[in-house]
């Protein structure tokens, strides 16, 4: 029988997963996510406390990156109390909420997300494969959780425009993933799902807004930088940015 690994922490949390893979996001890396499956759902603080430390979420499953050679990937979150829109982003905000019917509740399977998802991934060049997800995987992935998990639904004249799923602690919401119809791009559907996202936070009265992993060298995670100002998770410590990079 296999051995299982038992990860001592808040809740105590199964290691199902540990190799090396081909790196999702930068060419000629290897990457390490230790994949670990919580014995139980997590509380509010104790996602907090998860989030604080570059924990992300994949489904029911929780990850830190722990790549041999590279530390490329860097947590990065927004303090609601003093971040500030860029005139473009504020521009954005208003635009989408006269152009989107914006909807918040639990996460759900449908047809009709399914294949927005699929026109997602293979119109922006996300796919990591030919093949399309599936309701199981689609299910697995942005319905399953283990932690209290939201669903902000974007329609645009009565179609569904865009889905973000965003997790919910104490004082956070950390975005896990956002996806929209590329056909809407010149309503930047991605960023006014973030920026509602913060409104929530406001509203909710949280102190924080993470938006996952900044990459520098990835096409597709930098855009985070442009969020001013931001904190990013470096060698252990929060630092705040000012400027993008």
């Amino acid at each position: 029988m296999r051995d299982v690994t038992l990860v001592m922490a808040d809740p105590p949390a199964l290691l199902v997963h540990d190799g090396l893979s081909e790196c999702p996001y930068l060419p000629d890396r290897l990457a390490r996510t230790p994949m670990q499956y919580p014995i139980r759902s997590l509380l509010p603080d104790e996602v907090d406390r998860r989030l604080a430390t570059g924990y992300r979420r994949q489904g029911s499953l929780l990850y830190r990156v722990a790549c041999p050679t590279c530390n490329a990937c860097e947590p990065i979150r927004l303090r609601t109390d003093t971040f500030r829109p860029s005139k473009t982003q504020r521009r954005i905000y208003r635009r989408g909420t006269e152009a989107f019917e914006v909807e918040v509740g639990a996460p759900e399977y449908s047809d009709e997300r399914l294949a927005l998802y699929n026109l997602h991934k293979f119109e922006r060049g996300l796919a990591r494969s030919d093949l399309p997800m599936n309701p199981d995987g689609y299910r697995s992935f942005l319905v399953e959780a283990c932690c209290d998990a939201l669903e902000i639904r974007l329609r645009h004249k009565g179609a569904l425009a865009g889905i973000a799923v965003t997790d919910r602690g104490a004082t956070s919401l950390s975005a896990v993933y956002t996806f929209y119809d590329p056909g809407l791009r010149a309503l930047s559907p991605g960023v006014f799902c973030i920026l509602t996202q913060v409104e929530l936070c406001r509203a909710w009265g949280l102190s924080f807004m993470y938006l996952g992993l900044y990459i520098a060298g990835s096409e597709h995670m930098r855009y985070k930088a442009t969020y001013l100002p931001h904190e990013r998770l470096v060698d252990g410590q929060w630092r705040t940015f000012e400027t993008s990079d």
